[in-house]
């Protein structure tokens, strides 16, 4: 575990390699990527209890799966910067025969992927599975899952829902970041979502609600979260996060869905993020 003020720093260096990354290539998605920073970094440093050395079974480990698996930026800086692999292969990122794939994929083999993921709406029925085999393997560890809003549009999602509370799947922490936008705009116009906390709870869950992008609320709210497990229900968070978050010409907006920054955009993005680690 690690100071929140040394998070903090973390959280900025990722940022800094999410937009250096997709700018490279001139490929990606920063947008969520920079708004589900904070809650990755207080993860994958602070509350998961997990080992880079990386056995895909996770055996004795806490296991985490990305359902929204655009922004996989902001995950492989993560999981380089925790070593997984070595920071410098962030630069190949989306390149031939990179094992950086746009969408994180199990066939490159790369550690710290446990599924291929990006075909929204998977994720939670995979992190549901992962949850069962934990407990028909007496494994005290918790299962932990990340999906977008948009991604709450997919049919699977709430079939999921279902099983997973009939079930009484509770060693299961799931999280939505609600950043209120996708790549067709703002998700109340694509196809609003409704009350969520009440969709939620409708459907057998114990859901809290966490501010993405204050550190000291994610490492409470995870804190909390882990607290409520082993009591019947499965544990939902909605995460509130801006998009773009930390670079101000992205924040708030759609249009940084999918869309890397050119050469002025980068350096305007670099000065707001200043390197609290090496640069790969």
């Amino acid at each position: 575990m690690v100071d929140i003020n040394e998070l903090k720093m973390i959280a900025t260096q990722v940022r800094r390699d999410i937009v250096r990354m997709v700018h490279k290539c001139q490929s990606g998605h920063p947008g969520g990527s920079l708004g589900c920073t904070d809650f990755l970094v207080a993860l994958y440093f602070h509350h998961l209890k997990h080992d880079p050395g990386f056995n895909i079974d996770g055996p004795g480990e806490d296991l985490f799966f990305l359902s929204n698996g655009h922004i996989s930026p902001v995950w492989y800086s993560v999981l380089a910067r925790s070593g997984y692999f070595d920071v410098k292969e962030l630069g190949t990122f989306r390149t031939l025969n990179s094992r950086l794939q746009g969408h994180p994929a199990t066939h490159e083999k790369l550690p710290g992927i446990r599924i291929a993921s990006g075909s929204l709406g998977q994720g939670l029925s995979v992190a549901i599975g992962a949850a069962l085999s934990k407990k028909l393997n007496g494994d005290k560890h918790t299962i932990f899952s990340l999906h977008g809003d948009g991604e709450l549009q997919e049919g699977q999602i709430w079939e999921a829902a279902m099983f997973a509370a009939h079930n009484k799947v509770d060693n299961l922490i799931s999280t939505i970041d609600v950043n209120g936008q996708q790549i067709d705009g703002p998700t109340d116009r694509v196809l609003s979502l409704g009350n969520l906390r009440a969709k939620w709870e409708a459907f057998g869950w114990d859901v809290l609600a966490m501010h993405g992008n204050e550190m000291e609320d994610v490492l409470r709210v995870l804190e909390e979260a882990k607290q409520r497990l082993g009591k019947g229900k499965p544990v939902m968070i909605l995460m509130k996060t801006n998009m773009g978050h930390g670079v101000d010409f992205m924040m708030g907006s759609h249009h940084w869905h999918g869309i890397a920054p050119n050469d002025e955009q980068l350096q305007n993005a670099l000065l707001q993020l200043h390197s609290t680690l090496k640069d790969f």
